[in-house]
């Protein structure tokens, strides 16, 4: 039941029943319920602005764990990073050395990615720097994985081979020491015997009797046996594999020919003086990768310490050499 108003009329000093017409009614009600929209429309608009709804707790609580998860990511990158480098500086330094092979330069492998295309994709959101970063770490990581991974397949495969390498090597005295019989001729600027000129002596000579046993310094096959080369007079080169030769000159006989298979140790000839030579010795040449160097330095196999300590100090010696 509705609730009947009066007013006070000052000038009957009387109270008077108020009539409300349904006009009047429907203003007030109407103004009523615009205050109570507009209010509503004001509340759920702060409400919207400054309080998440549960939908969206849950997806900032998800965005908060994901960069959290970029994160730890990224700690786990910098430090499979760090190990990779540490394999990457062994590869190097350690392995490549050992199996006398280059090393894979830095700009091979940490060469980066062209093209700013590729992470477009990871545009326009949150967290799009650190989602780019992310990736571009991952890339240049799994890169450099699979360049270290292809080195390591590189090494193994000079790991089966480092019998055979050990094997080749010229690792001993291409004559027994104690057939000697004076001070050897070293490698390096010498007298010529002949010419009387300064000229570089590309080998040791071993000065011995004639006829004295030769010997293969490492295993290979026989390219030269003749006597073609000026001034080597009956000479045999020798091709170890794994870049490495040797040369024997002024050979009284040879004992071996070309296309021979030969072993560390078995006889290549004898001691003579053909050729450009002055008295019975051994010219004795190693050469790598077509570069003549100084042989004293493959004897390790069968000369103690002292012996190679005497042969070194003997070898640098300058004086004449026989050839």
């Amino acid at each position: 039941m509705s609730k009947i108003k009066y007013k006070f009329n000052t000038k009957n000093l009387t109270y008077e029943k108020v009539h409300t017409t349904w006009k009047e009614r429907g203003l007030k009600v109407l103004s009523y319920l615009a205050t109570g929209t507009v209010f509503a429309t004001i509340t759920i608009l702060l409400a919207y602005r400054f309080i998440d709804s549960p939908k969206e707790k849950q997806l900032n609580r998800e965005i908060e764990k994901l960069q959290l998860q970029y994160d730890l990511l990224n700690q786990k990158m910098s430090m499979a990073q760090t190990v990779l480098g540490d394999l990457q500086d062994r590869d190097n330094n350690i392995y490549r050395v050992i199996f006398e092979t280059d090393p894979i330069p830095n700009s091979i492998r940490k060469a980066g990615f062209g093209g700013s295309e590729r992470y477009k994709s990871l545009e326009g959101f949150e967290s799009s720097d650190l989602m780019k970063e992310t990736s571009k770490k991952l890339d240049v990581l799994l890169k450099q994985l699979y360049i270290q991974s292809k080195s390591f397949d590189d090494v193994l495969k000079l790991a089966k081979n480092k019998e055979q390498m050990l094997s080749s090597i010229p690792a001993i005295m291409p004559l027994n020491i104690k057939s000697i019989i004076h001070q050897p001729g070293g490698f390096g600027w010498r007298t010529h015997p002949i010419y009387k000129t300064q000229e570089l002596h590309p080998g040791m000579d071993f000065p011995a009797a004639e006829g004295t046993p030769i010997y293969a310094t490492g295993d290979g096959v026989v390219t030269q046996a003749d006597a073609a080369l000026q001034g080597y007079g009956n000479h045999v080169v020798i091709d170890h594999s794994f870049g490495y030769q040797t040369l024997y000159g002024h050979m009284s006989k040879i004992n071996v020919r070309a296309g021979q298979k030969i072993k560390r140790g078995e006889l290549v000839g004898l001691v003579g003086s053909t050729g450009l030579s002055t008295a019975p010795h051994l010219h004795y040449e190693v050469i790598k990768n077509n570069q003549k160097i100084n042989p004293i330095n493959f004897y390790y196999n069968d000369l103690s310490p002292d012996q190679y300590q005497q042969m070194l100090q003997a070898s640098q010696q300058s004086s004449q050499s026989f050839d």
